[in-house]
């Protein structure tokens, strides 16, 4: 795990947005690898606070960052707690804000993780490893109704009743024991026909994911909460991977904009997506969004 590296989605579009040059404190709110707060401090940014909800990746943003040591705060939390961690820090406004909704590569490629049908690896799927029910926890008391909601909803997979009772009998029976036997139960019931772009375990993994570490809970009080810790002229830019995420996010920025107590320009009416030359480099980013604000006062 040690030589693994995230490649930063986005990110000189990204630097592009949030303007560091000669700013004083972003805050990464999802630090991972330290990519994005690299190139952040590369680019002229005073300091930067990280946080990450998986404590795994902490060591490698801090060798990463090490040449800024003085000017890195690293802290194990979820981004949905940044109100208390700026609290903590004594820091009542940034200069700038970040956030990265998707998985690192550590989480994708590490083992023991969970997150990939291509690993046979422990039901788990949780970033953070230290709180929480892993999915073989949950699927043990996972209903065959529940779970298709979950898989329809998370993954906009069509196949979600059949792959879900699928999923329930076999955990209620032999049991599933590592990722590779769950992608086998979802591949058997979901039946597609010919030759398909995708794996067809992808959807319902993604939809697993999601669902045991709660992607989508708070995502638009967060948005707000560092809308609001933001100096006047100072940014916000939030990758998404998923179309629910990059909902919410979209709706949040506009509904700011449109009126209440902050006064928020929004910059992206449309979200930027990667380059061809970056997709060449890193197919993981075909589905990244990006969006920004402006904080005005």
């Amino acid at each position: 795990m040690a030589t693994i590296l995230h490649e930063p989605v986005l990110r000189a579009e990204t630097v592009d947005l949030l303007e560091p040059a000669g700013r004083g404190l972003v805050v990464d709110c999802t630090v991972g690898t330290g990519g994005h707060a690299a190139a952040l401090l590369e680019a002229g940014a005073d300091r930067v606070v990280g946080l990450d909800r998986d404590a795994e990746v902490l060591p490698l943003a801090r060798r990463r960052l090490a040449a800024w040591k003085d000017r890195v705060e690293l802290v194990h939390a979820d981004y949905r707690g940044l109100d208390d961690v700026l609290d903590r820090l004594g820091v009542e406004r940034v200069d700038g804000a970040l956030a990265d909704l998707g998985c690192s590569s550590v989480q994708l490629e590490a083992e023991g993780r969970g997150f990939s049908f291509r690993r046979d690896d422990p039901l788990d799927m949780r970033m953070d490893r230290t709180a929480g029910p892993t999915l073989a926890d949950l699927l043990a008391e996972a209903t065959p109704e529940g779970l298709a909601d979950v898989i329809f909803e998370y993954g906009e997979e069509f196949r979600s009743r059949p792959i879900a009772r699928a999923i329930v009998s076999a955990a209620a029976g032999a049991g599933i024991g590592t990722t590779a036997e769950l992608a086998a139960v979802v591949r058997r019931a979901a039946r597609y026909r010919g030759r398909s772009r995708i794996d067809p375990a992808t959807r319902t993994f993604q939809a697993l994911r999601i669902w045991v570490n709660r992607e989508l809970d708070g995502l638009d009080a967060f948005v707000r909460a560092a809308v609001g810790r933001l100096k006047a002229g100072a940014r916000l830019a939030v990758i998404s991977f998923h179309s629910l995420e990059d909902r919410v996010v979209k709706r949040t920025l506009r509904e700011l904009e449109r009126g209440g107590e902050l006064a928020v320009r929004v910059l992206t009416r449309k979200p930027l997506r990667p380059a061809e030359e970056e997709l060449a480099r890193n197919p993981r980013a075909r589905s990244a969004r990006l969006r920004a604000a402006w904080r005005l006062a």
